[in-house]
């Protein structure tokens, strides 16, 4: 479960074969993605509030902590945790809290979820710069661009936010919602591993990675196709 094994992961990836991180939201699920034999888990925060009864974005720092730390204890992989934008904790209490969960990884975004505005990528890159001064070579940090998802559709944008991140620190970058055409793009401008998760009915996972996605997550996907399939048999029971 070390941050080193889950770090090399994410290098020297054939393309087409991009490293695919099954989001779980609870003990187990995480068990059941990783007994199909996946090498590493990526929790997303949408997935563990609906599990705890929250909208996305309206958990509670100590029931996402908490979740994720039960995550993280039922497997023997690689975990990685959504903590969306921190909960507006000090990088040093951010830090040692994902590291008590037993997490190895974090997710961090650059978008406010209540306001849904960007933030001003120089101060968040800064901010990401003390997350990994405390955190030292402890903890992978993925930080998402949320450019694409708050409507701006120039690549550029993403491109030169994802750059002050990887030059603060951040171990991979995850330019969320981004139209798979502009990946060749994004792959030959940034520098390190570029995260994606595949919109629904969209591209499939290979060919992502053909076209520069270093690794997969899901968001709140797997989830919501698990709740299908519960409502699903919920209807035969009434029947």
């Amino acid at each position: 479960m070390t941050v080193e094994t889950f770090r090399s992961l994410h290098h020297d990836r054939v393309p087409g074969d991009p490293l695919v991180l099954p989001g779980p939201w609870d003990a187990a699920s995480a068990r059941a993605f990783e007994d199909a034999g996946f090498p590493a888990l990526a929790s997303p925060s949408a997935g563990v509030a609906a599990a705890l009864g929250y909208e996305d974005g309206q958990t509670p720092a100590d029931e996402m902590f908490a979740a994720v730390a039960r995550i993280a204890r039922a497997v023997s992989v690689p975990v990685s945790a959504d903590v969306e934008g921190g909960y507006g904790l000090p990088p040093k209490e951010l830090v040692a809290r994902i590291l008590d969960t037993g997490a190895v990884g974090c997710n961090l975004e650059d978008s406010d979820s209540t306001t849904k505005a960007l933030k001003d990528p120089q101060q968040h890159a800064d901010w990401l710069a003390e997350i990994r001064a405390e955190a030292g070579d402890r903890l992978f940090v993925n930080a998402r661009v949320d450019s694409f998802l708050r409507g701006v559709k120039d690549p550029g944008e993403a491109i030169a936010r994802a750059r002050l991140y990887v030059a603060a620190g951040a171990d991979c970058v995850y330019p969320f919602a981004v139209p798979p055409e502009q990946l060749p793009l994004l792959r030959e401008e940034i520098e390190g591993p570029i995260n994606v998760a595949p919109l629904p009915g969209s591209t499939p996972v290979a060919e992502l990675g053909r076209l520069g996605a270093t690794r997969i997550t899901f968001g709140p996907g797997l989830h919501q196709k698990a709740m299908a399939a519960v409502r699903k048999i919920a209807e035969e029971l009434r029947g």
